[in-house]
């Protein structure tokens, strides 16, 4: 089939907003209404991450001459 002959509905020849990546959580390759995660599971296991803290992202450490004494 040549060009000529492909459907006007053919998406071939279109390059994808975004460029399919894989899956932070689980390795597979991401999903446009899910992205950058494979599935709406795997976005929900990665709020679930950083709403327990399980992400942590470092800061200098709290002295003791750093706090208030009341």
């Amino acid at each position: 089939m040549s060009d000529d002959d492909k459907p006007a509905g053919s998406y071939e020849n279109v390059t994808p907003l975004r460029p399919s990546r894989p899956c932070p959580e689980c390795g597979k390759p991401s999903t446009r209404d899910s992205y950058p995660f494979c599935s709406p599971r795997c976005r929900s296991v990665d709020l679930n991450r950083w709403l327990s803290d399980a992400y942590v992202i470092p800061g200098k450490p709290i002295d003791d001459s750093d706090q208030e004494n009341d």
